[in-house]
């Protein structure tokens, strides 16, 4: 989904930075609105068909008024795009409130990455336990990721915490192979602890796996790479994050 916005945009001539596109016609003609600024009547629904129907195969998952009049916020994927009530306009980049000095789009963003943790299938993940446990995370790693491997260097600092690995192999084949092998260990923590800190190569073992399973809800949850980091709170991280950041979250997760 981001690679089909990254075309979009591209295809839109946006910048990096924030800017508005005015949409075209397919004879390259400039499509302008019949009504004044802010004199259309719209509703989500009517912005989404319009936004749809002007950019045909990318799907709005959500429209949204903003406080911004005349401005709808629309959802693709996990992200977030800016249009007017006939999609003649579509703008990436930040809305901020500069009463409250707030960014919008940020909170928007953290809110719809929120995972509730107490629904996660945490039988399908390796367990590992440190102290009485009563910390708790999720994280969706892959075996090859590097950052993965630099999040665990991190964890052995961290007590009492409790980690929930999800084996998402999304990187190479040889990462699918490791994770049936993780999964299919004796002691899949030990074995799991063992390569990600050491780069003990895990000994072939064949089981059922519930690698596609995982796959399957690290899509439906937007997990776009890896390590994604879960909290008890549901808040998302993704990346690796440093000794002192991971402990100074832990602290305001309650």
């Amino acid at each position: 989904m981001r690679t089909r916005l990254k075309g979009l945009l591209l295809a839109l001539a946006l910048a990096v930075s924030p800017v508005m596109v005015q949409a075209q016609t397919n004879d390259g003609g400039v499509v302008s609105a019949t009504t004044e600024a802010g004199a259309v009547e719209a509703t989500p629904d009517s912005v989404k068909k319009s936004f749809e129907d002007r950019f045909p195969g990318i799907q709005a998952k959500e429209v949204r008024r903003t406080p911004f009049a005349g401005l709808f916020e629309v959802q693709v994927g996990m992200d977030l795009l800016y249009t007017n009530a006939t999609a003649d306009y579509v703008m990436q980049g930040a809305l901020i409130d500069a009463q409250n000095r707030r960014d919008l789009t940020a909170e928007r963003l953290e809110e719809l990455s929120r995972v509730s943790f107490s629904s996660l299938p945490l039988e399908l993940a390796v367990k590992q336990v440190t102290g009485d446990g009563s910390r708790k995370i999720a994280v969706f790693e892959d075996p090859n990721c590097g950052y993965c491997k630099r999040l665990h260097q991190a964890l052995k600092e961290v007590d009492n915490i409790t980690v929930y690995t999800f084996l998402f192999p999304i990187l190479s084949p040889d990462s699918t192979v490791k994770a049936r092998n993780i999964w299919c260990a004796k002691d899949q923590a030990a074995t799991w602890r063992a390569w990600m800190l050491d780069g003990q190569v895990p000994p072939e073992a064949v089981c059922d796996t519930p690698v596609d399973t995982v796959l399957a809800l690290g899509r439906q949850l937007m997990v776009q790479g890896t390590p994604a980091i879960i909290f008890a709170d549901g808040s998302r991280v993704n990346g690796a994050l440093p000794l002192d950041a991971l402990n100074q979250k832990l602290e305001t997760v309650k």
